[in-house]
């Protein structure tokens, strides 16, 4: 099959995570997989995904990526697909109109358990209309399910499945730790890390404050970027821990950062299903997140979970892995067996059979 998979772009994130892992591996089953982003900048992952044989169509470096103008650009490339695969709000929607006249089957892949238009009931009648144009929506997670059928009602039941996301779990469990990325940290006798997007479902101000009630031993690395990086650092200026609050930018050797760290730290104010969070575990270190949807389905009974927006909380659970290690080891392996149930190749093969059966179904 030829499946063309659209997204706003290839910067860090789940969605975007995801695609690096999963579309190589589909071509090696023998679909042909191409990826349009609407945003034409360079980035680490696009490189990745170049490097590995998938094609990487570019919309424009300056277009913003909710110009109607990708319509245009979307329809002629539609063409030449059998399968139109979405990621994020605009090419869900930019896709749906591209398609009217073509009939081509489409597919989207709901990220999260929420996003900012549902807030608001205006946009109600223009995401009925939208999902209505697509033969699948697939939740990566039962809580994101859950949360899709109340905001579009029960009727869309038939039309959305689950697909968990997936990690490569063998390449973060056998990743070697790298202590060279910052030589201010050598010295640091416990590294916390956080890998995320500095977007408005994160949450990293919370890390941020309970660094400040953590021993000066303790440093955090916060690998990322995105609009709230300004403010997050502005934070750890105020609260004077800025020496020992560490901004990475965006990173390739994720899986040997996480083998250097010490604990692995997940805060947000809601999750779909976070590909940082499996990658934590699976990197054999204990892992602790918000109890908060999206994070405490994954991690209750393995990892740790502290109070939505708790510093104090998130501190002393920090603290206590750092100072008894036989219960963070114990923690930490919880969290490996965990991760191993999402591994990437059960999210490929859900996703094969269901190309196939869309294939079938609309011969």
């Amino acid at each position: 099959m030829k499946i063309l998979h659209v997204i706003t772009s290839l910067r860090i994130g789940g969605a975007e995570k995801l695609m690096v892992d999963l579309l190589p591996r589909l071509q090696q089953m023998g679909h042909e997989v191409a990826i349009y982003t609407f945003c034409g900048v360079n980035t680490p992952l696009m490189e990745q995904l170049k490097a590995s044989g998938v094609k990487v169509l570019l919309g424009g470096v300056k277009e913003s990526v909710y110009s109607p103008r990708h319509i245009k650009v979307l329809r002629r490339l539609m063409t030449a697909y059998d399968i139109i695969h979405t990621h994020n709000t605009s090419p869900q929607l930019f896709a749906a109109f591209a398609n009217i006249g073509l009939g081509k089957p489409l597919i989207t892949t709901e990220h999260s358990t929420s996003n900012r238009r549902r807030r608001h009931p205006i946009f109600l009648p223009i995401d009925l209309w939208m999902y209505s144009r697509y033969q699948r929506i697939i939740c990566i997670s039962e809580p994101s399910k859950k949360s899709l059928l109340t905001y579009l009602g029960e009727k869309y039941d038939n039309t959305i499945c689950v697909i968990n996301n997936g990690i490569d779990t063998h390449l973060y469990a056998t990743a070697e730790a790298s202590h060279e990325f910052l030589p201010e940290v050598l010295h640091a006798a416990h590294l916390i890390i956080n890998v995320a997007g500095f977007r408005w479902e994160k949450d990293q101000p919370t890390i941020i404050r309970a660094m400040q009630l953590l021993p000066n031993d303790y440093h955090l690395l916060l690998v990322g970027d995105g609009e709230k990086i300004n403010a997050c650092k502005q934070l750890a200026q105020s609260l004077g821990v800025e020496q020992r609050v560490h901004f990475l930018g965006i990173r390739t050797d994720v899986p040997n950062l996480l083998k250097a760290a010490d604990i692995v730290v997940m805060s947000s104010h809601h999750e779909g299903l976070s590909l940082s969070n499996l990658e934590g575990m699976s990197a054999g270190k204990p892992f602790i997140a918000s109890d908060v949807d999206g994070l405490r389905e994954i991690v209750t009974g393995y990892g740790l979970l502290f109070p939505h927006e708790d510093a104090a909380a998130l501190a002393a659970a920090i603290q206590q892995l750092c100072e008894d290690k036989s219960y963070a080891d114990a923690i930490a392996a919880r969290c490996r067996q965990r991760a191993l149930e999402f591994d990437i190749s059960k999210t490929m093969a859900s996703y094969d059979n269901l190309y196939r059966n869309i294939t079938i179904q609309v011969r």
